[in-house]
């Protein structure tokens, strides 16, 4: 199937070509390896065109009142609900999520995101009083926006909601990876009505337009999610301007199972937690922390979820995974896993090569290793697939000590029968969120990591402050 060409970047209130005509970036579908369309190339110059429209646009916008802002942001929402199967698809279809996921997970929480910055604007105070201070807090400015590729719509809203909600204009920046989903939400900020320049969206590779981005000196802020490596070079390039930077990052999140746990019921829901988005989420709890003692209980029940899991065509109702984004997603993962096997880590399912019956696309096994020593490469490192380790602990403590003993703190799991320890357990993981006993998502909890996992949070009232400055007025209110 091909798609017609991503060939145009949204800048200024309409379709424009790029300033010039760099050689487009090839879209290659992950189910047949075989390139589908292309994705404009966009160059630092067509940045800087994106920013002079920002500029100017923020200058009305951020003026603009809560229930303006609030107006625009319900017919984004309302124009998402309605062509959400359309998201759904182009998804699927660009990055490879089942679509069954697509349509319960990928689009409804990214809608979530609209929502939410609905309902915190609809109550947040701009201004507070201090005695005769008035606390002020105003738009940040020019926004740079870059998002990844493997939750794409998701990771778009979570970043384009609070910026519009707090008054702000932006620049994003898609995945190259993933422009399907990503054209027609900027479609979407079109015919919702957003003034010209308030949104801009263009299209290119990290190295051009996202440098571009972060060393722009008219850029205010740089929100972005992706790699540890991705995050420091946009930091690294920021810095000259002392722009602020908000990163969400890379993870390798514990799912710590006590002894107390209803094992039956966690095990299952633990795989498919580290597994979900086959694997590619950076919060996924790929370590299981697991009693010793119940090692072997553990194996048998994760292996029974994972084998339970159908690989196929992402289109088909009834898959679970479909395959990994890209060549090189696919190809990191078959080398972790190799590393897991030259580790001595051992293999209970899965291992290298495509599954059975699957001769082409990038399709990973579903992979689970027990005996995995804390020390271990696939402990330590993010392999981004379906790649479940179960790391056997002695006792609290040990477990404790295993689930920070990484460079990351961004997600983290708790399983207990009893919810005063799991509480206690929960208060001494460094991580930026604690999921209790497999809790319901909340679009409203802040998300964001420690350590390497990043900087500064996501979602809710925490998404909207980080578009915000504060401003102190002395003399504000009478004496």
């Amino acid at each position: 199937m091909n798609v017609s060409p991503c060939d145009q970047l949204y800048v200024d209130g309409s379709w424009q070509a790029p300033d010039r005509r760099s050689p487009s970036i090839p879209l290659t579908s992950p189910v047949t390896e075989e390139i589908i369309g292309t994705v404009a190339a966009g160059s630092s110059t067509d940045v800087d065109t994106a920013v002079d429209a920002a500029r100017r646009a923020f200058a009305s916008f951020s003026l603009t009142s809560s229930d303006e802002r609030i107006a625009l942001l319900r017919n984004i929402l309302a124009l998402m609900e309605e062509r959400s199967e359309d998201l759904a698809q182009a998804i699927s279809l660009e990055m490879g999520s089942a679509i069954s996921f697509s349509r319960a997970s990928q689009v409804p929480f990214g809608i979530a995101h609209i929502r939410a910055a609905i309902e915190v604007l609809g109550d947040y105070a701009f201004l507070r009083q201090q005695g005769t201070t008035a606390i002020v807090k105003e738009a940040i400015g020019v926004c740079g926006l870059i998002t990844p590729w493997n939750w794409p719509l998701y990771q778009i809203t979570a970043k384009v909601a609070p910026a519009i909600a707090a008054g702000c204009t932006i620049i994003l920046k898609p995945s190259e990876f993933s422009p399907l989903s990503a054209r027609l939400f900027a479609q979407i900020m079109h015919d919702a009505g957003t003034p010209a320049g308030v949104f801009n969206m263009i299209y290119g590779t990290g190295t051009e337009v996202g440098a571009a981005i972060a060393s722009h000196p008219d850029i205010d802020m740089i929100s972005i999610t992706g790699s540890t490596r991705a995050g420091v070079l946009a930091a690294q390039a920021a810095a000259p301007t002392v722009k602020r930077v908000t990163q969400e990052l890379g993870g390798k999140s514990p799912n710590i199972l006590l002894d107390d746990a209803d094992f039956a019921r966690v095990v299952p829901l633990g795989l498919a937690a580290a597994f979900r988005n086959v694997g590619q989420s950076c919060s996924a709890p790929t370590r299981m922390l697991v009693p010793a003692a119940r090692l072997a209980e553990v194996e048998a029940l994760a292996v029974a979820a994972a084998t339970s899991m159908k690989v196929g065509d992402p289109l088909a109702e009834d898959t679970d995974l479909g395959p990994l984004a890209n060549l090189n997603q696919f190809d990191k993962v078959q080398s972790m896993i190799g590393a897991g096997i030259e580790e001595g880590a051992k293999l209970l399912c899965g291992g290298t090569g495509r599954p059975d019956g699957l001769s082409r696309g990038y399709f990973a096994n579903p992979t689970i290793f027990s005996d995995v020593r804390p020390t271990m490469k696939i402990a330590q490192e993010e392999i981004f697939g379906p790649v479940l380790c179960l790391i056997p602990y002695e006792d609290e403590e040990g477990a404790i000590r295993i689930a920070n003993d990484t460079v990351y703190g961004l997600g983290s799991h708790v399983q207990s029968g009893d919810p005063d320890r799991a509480r206690r357990v929960a208060a001494r993981i460094r991580a930026g969120q604690v999921h209790i006993n497999h809790p319901a998502w909340d679009g409203f909890a802040a998300f964001g990591g420690y350590k390497q996992s990043g900087n500064g949070r996501e979602y809710g009232a925490f998404g909207l402050e980080e578009y915000l400055e504060t401003k102190a007025i002395l003399g504000y209110f009478p004496a």
